[in-house]
C-alpha cells in the first residue's frame, strides 16, 4: 500500500540516542530523504556530526585508494563506501569502507531486493578520531558477534591503525617485521602501516602491488573464479 502524505507526517524523525528496532529505524530513515547518514548500533541511533578533512575525509580517501587497487586486481571481490549493512535486528551500519567476496564466489553476504547488504562483510574499515570512538567499542562488539572476519580501525588522532581478525573473539594482528599488515581473508592485501599513517600513498601502493604479485594472491584469484 502506498503511504499517503498525511501518514508520512506522523512518522517521528530520527533523533540521536533513540532506542529502536531495525524495522522502525528503517521506517524513520526512509521518511527523511535529506538525511545522509545514521546508524543503528546495538539498538541505539547514532547520527554523526559533519566530517572534518584531515581527521576523516582524507584518511578515508587513502583507504579507498588502497582497497580500490586491490579490487581492480582481484576479480570476485567488491569494494563499497558507506553502504547500508544490515547485520541483525539491532544493528544497521554504514561502515566507512567494506570489502566483500561476491556471493557467487563464496562470500558470506548477499544483496537484498532493495540493494542493501545483508550479513557480515568479510572486511570492514572504520576511520575513528581516537580510541574513545564507538568504532572500538559497541560497533566492534556487533561486528564480532555477527562474524565480520577482519576489522581495521584507523585512530587518526592517536596515529594508530589496529587490525583485528576473528577467532571466536577479535585478536589484534601485528605487522610483520617489515611493518606490513597482511590480510588472512584476502591474500595479497598488504598494508604498509607506517607509510599509510604518513600519507605516503606511493609506498602504500607499491607494497600492495607486491602483495598482488604473490603466489598466494594468484591462488586466491583462481579460487574466486572457480566459485
Amino acid at each position: 500500500m502506498v503511504e499517503t502524505h498525511s501518514q508520512r507526517l506522523t512518522i517521528p524523525p530520527l533523533e540521536n540516542g533513540d532506542r529502536l528496532n531495525r524495522c522502525e529505524f528503517k521506517r524513520r530513515y526512509d521518511s527523511m530523504p535529506s538525511l545522509k547518514k545514521a546508524e543503528l548500533i546495538e539498538g541505539i541511533v547514532y547520527m554523526p556530526a559533519a566530517l572534518r578533512f584531515k581527521s576523516h575525509s582524507q584518511p578515508h580517501g587513502w583507504v579507498m585508494a588502497w582497497l580500490g587497487n586491490y579490487e581492480a586486481m582481484t576479480p570476485g571481490v567488491a569494494l563499497g563506501v558507506e553502504p547500508t549493512v544490515r547485520l541483525d535486528l539491532d544493528n544497521e551500519f554504514q561502515p566507512d569502507v567494506v570489502l566483500l567476496i561476491n556471493e557467487e564466489s563464496g562470500g558470506q553476504t548477499r544483496l537484498n531486493d532493495d540493494d542493501y547488504i545483508e550479513g557480515a562483510p568479510e572486511l570492514v574499515v572504520e576511520i575513528a578520531a581516537s580510541s574513545a570512538a564507538i568504532d572500538l567499542h559497541a560497533k566492534k562488539q556487533a561486528y564480532r558477534r555477527n562474524g565480520v572476519n577482519e576489522y581495521i580501525v584507523w585512530q587518526v588522532l592517536d596515529q594508530k591503525i589496529s587490525g583485528f581478525y576473528l577467532k571466536g573473539e577479535y585478536l589484534e594482528r601485528s605487522p610483520d617485521p617489515n611493518g606490513v599488515l597482511r590480510s588472512q581473508v584476502f591474500p595479497g592485501l598488504w598494508l604498509d602501516v607506517e607509510k599509510l599513517l604518513a600519507g605516503d600513498m606511493r609506498r602504500v601502493l607499491a607494497t600492495l602491488q607486491a602483495g598482488t604479485r604473490s603466489p598466494e594472491h594468484s591462488a586466491f584469484v583462481q579460487k574466486l573464479i572457480a566459485g
